[in-house]
């Protein structure tokens, strides 16, 4: 059977249908319900909760991911260490760590809030929309990785100059600028003024 974006996103990986929930807020970060993750993100999309990861190691260097190629949203790309939903009623804090150990295999390092940040993103590869009101965290990378290749297609710790020179060939997640630029005041305490960040 050929795979569709509605069958990739609800069959795991033992072949049993699995549905997962997101939840939906107001323009202020309020929970006001829930939806099925797929249906969230169908245009114009629904506003839900999600958060963004952004680790770097001892040289104030940022991991980034390219997304692996079955992914149903945004496959190929690259974007930053590690993104996702909160389970209904799941801290934020409590989801970016167990979906960056879930996808790249280690526990962050000094992991703190980095604000927050809403924004309406298109995606023009899967027609797909990030309605998201988005929790950022900042922290470091000390162990070795063992990304998930169901997850993670390739990883890399680039500085400011390298991600640059990547960010101008593409392709690159549709909501990583607006998340990274959200993060950055963090970012530069977190790595001091020789990250360059």
């Amino acid at each position: 059977m050929p795979t569709t974006p509605v069958t990739t996103a609800n069959s795991s990986s033992n072949g049993t249908q699995e549905t997962i929930m997101l939840e939906l807020v107001d323009e202020n970060g309020n929970t006001i319900g829930t939806a099925e993750k797929l249906s969230a993100h169908q245009p114009p999309g629904r506003l839900h909760r999600a958060f963004s990861v952004f680790l770097f190691d001892q040289r104030g260097r940022l991991l980034i991911q390219r997304r692996a190629l079955g992914k149903y949203h945004s496959p190929g790309v690259w974007s930053n260490t590690c993104c996702g939903h909160p389970y209904p009623g799941e801290a934020p804090f409590a989801a970016a760590a167990r979906r960056t150990h879930e996808e790249l295999g280690i526990s962050p390092s000094l992991l703190a809030e980095a604000g927050t940040v809403r924004y309406n993103h298109p995606d023009p590869g899967s027609g797909l929309v990030e309605q998201e009101y988005n929790h950022l965290f900042v922290g470091l990378a000390r162990s070795p990785l063992a990304p998930d290749p169901d997850e993670v297609g390739e990883t890399a710790f680039v500085t400011p100059a390298e991600l640059a020179a990547r960010h101008a060939e593409g392709p690159f997640s549709a909501w990583f600028m607006t998340v990274l630029d959200a993060a950055r005041p963090a970012v530069r305490e977190l790595t001091g003024a020789a990250g360059g960040w």
